[in-house]
Parts: C-alpha cells; structure tokens; sequence
C-alpha cells in the first residue's frame, strides 16, 4: 500500500515541480531543464529530484540558478502540495545520457578495433 503512494506522489511531485520549473524560474535562452526522476523518501521527509540539463556546458549556470531559486521552489511547492509531511526537496544533476553515450562510444571504438 504505501509503495503505490509513494509511486503516486512521485508523480504528483514530478508534475508540479515541472510545472514550477518551467513557470517560476528563468533560465537563459538555449538552457533546457528537465526532470528525468523524482525518488521521495518512504517517510515523506526528503525528495530527491534528480535534472538533466541540455547543453551540457550550461550544468553548472542551471544548478546554480535552482540553488539561488531553492527556497522560492519550496514555498510554491508546498503551497501547492496537499500532503503531511512536506518533503524537503534535494536537487542532484542527472549525467545518465552522458554516461550512457560515453559507454556507446567506448563500445564502438571496441568494434572498430577487431
């Protein structure tokens, strides 16, 4: 039972936080920040949601750009989330594609090389 409501508060964390992100925070022509996971805690206590951010040399100006707007985020956050306890949200940067292009191209290099 409670596996189902953490899986339905992620989703419901994830739509929100999207729809913040996209309404409330500016970022600079050309940036994309998107959310790729949210994982809230089984005690509702912390959320970590995790953001790739396109192109990759922009990771640091968007990091810093949430962390500058971290407070601001959780207010609207929690004005808009109907749930005890309120989550404090934790913001980790998402390198899965990268990491997942860096393993296909060692794989090619490894095919080129027979």
């Amino acid at each position: 039972m409670m596996h189902n409501r953490i899986i339905q508060l992620n989703d419901l964390i994830r739509d929100l936080l999207g729809e913040i992100l996209t309404r409330e925070i500016s970022f600079k022509e050309g940036v994309i920040v998107t959310l790729t996971k949210v994982d809230t805690a089984r005690n509702l206590r912390v959320t970590h949601v995790f953001l790739s951010v396109f192109p990759a040399k922009d990771r640091d100006y968007a990091m810093k750009t949430i962390e500058h707007e971290r407070r601001n985020i959780q207010h609207l956050f929690h004005e808009r989330l109907a749930t005890r306890p309120l989550p404090t949200i934790i913001f980790e940067l998402d390198t899965t594609e990268e990491k997942a292009d860096e393993v296909e191209h060692l794989l090619q290099e490894i095919r080129k090389g027979r």
